[in-house]
């Protein structure tokens, strides 16, 4: 049976659990049939290509991964809402206000948030984020015509709202962006392949696998300048600007997850891991000195699975959030 995380993550069943100014934190509600992810089925791609926009309304508890015009209408109090954005890994979040007729004065908001909260925590984590928390909610109360676009700084955001009023409400377009340099990350897929460069950047990025995987570096270089690798201790990650963490727990922040292996020696080659826990985080540290990279694979890990893989791999195993 899937866990907890995984229903809040895979259906997006939350609702928002403060009142006044305590609008943060999400929870979740109840089990859905629908899709984690809304794809586009190919009768629609072809009519996208074909420079449509696509449009429909949004419930009150919603996931998209595609661009398009959407529009919420109360048909009653709305007052636990939210909806959640999810692109490629190579992909910016852009959203814009088209239209909004809420009631600000009368307890009424809508926020967008720079990435995804689930329970109070956050992706990507305050130590790997850009913005300071406080810059990372636009509140159109608070706005208004001031920023009308806003855009997330990864592949993921999300905006929740409360509107007390039947026939309030707001229409929002949905665009996506290249990001030449991807940072933090929340993959779409069990599987998939993806190559991290952090370009004489000094921070941190984390690329979030929210399944039990096994994940399989093959190629990872640190300090790499003018062509050389620089030394790196021999004992240990302590003390290293520059190094790639593996992460396991339960919840989203991965600052809050078990560390469970460290790597800071540029290879090329082969290391895998298998890790049984809900939520898997590949986290690159970069002291921004050097151009960093990592190339990784992984796909999901099936339970059921006996075999013991020796050759450059760690057994499996899952430590519990605290």
């Amino acid at each position: 049976m899937p866990s907890a995380f995984q229903f809040q993550c895979h259906f997006v069943l939350i609702f928002l659990a403060a009142s006044k100014g305590e609008t943060r934190y999400l929870e979740v509600r109840d089990a859905s049939e629908d899709e984690p992810f809304l794809l586009l089925s190919e009768d629609l791609k072809r009519e996208l290509s074909a420079g449509q926009i696509y449009r429909r309304s949004l419930r009150c508890i919603d996931m998209l991964s595609i661009e398009g015009q959407f529009t919420f209408t109360a048909d009653q109090p709305q007052l636990h809402c939210a909806t959640f954005f999810i692109g490629e890994p190579e992909e910016l979040i852009t959203v814009d206000y088209d239209f909004v007729n809420i009631d600000c004065l009368g307890g009424d908001f809508l926020k967008v948030f720079d990435g995804w909260i689930l329970k109070g925590e956050k992706f990507p984590s305050s130590l790997d984020h850009p913005l300071p928390t406080s810059q990372r909610y636009v509140d159109f109360c608070e706005s208004g015509n001031i920023q009308r676009t806003i855009r997330s700084s990864q592949n993921v955001a999300m905006i929740f709202f409360r509107i007390h009023q039947p026939g309030y409400g707001f229409t929002i377009t949905v665009k996506k962006n290249t990001n030449l340099f991807p940072c933090n990350v929340i993959s779409q897929t069990p599987s998939g392949r993806f190559t991290m460069v952090i370009p004489h950047q000094h921070r941190n990025c984390s690329f979030s696998i929210i399944y039990p995987v096994v994940i399989k570096i093959s190629d990872l270089i640190l300090g790499h300048l003018n062509g050389l690798f620089l030394k790196k201790p021999s004992a240990g990650c302590a003390g290293v600007g520059d190094f790639v963490e593996l992460l396991g727990g339960t919840g989203l922040d991965p600052s809050k997850m078990f560390p469970l292996a460290d790597l800071c020696h540029s290879f090329h080659g082969s290391a895998q891991m298998k890790i049984g826990c809900e939520n898997t985080v590949l986290r690159m540290v970069s002291s921004g000195k050097h151009i960093n990279r990592v190339t990784f694979e992984y796909h999901q890990l099936d339970l059921q699975e006996t075999e013991n893989r020796k050759e450059n791999s760690i057994e499996e195993f899952c430590f519990p959030s605290i």
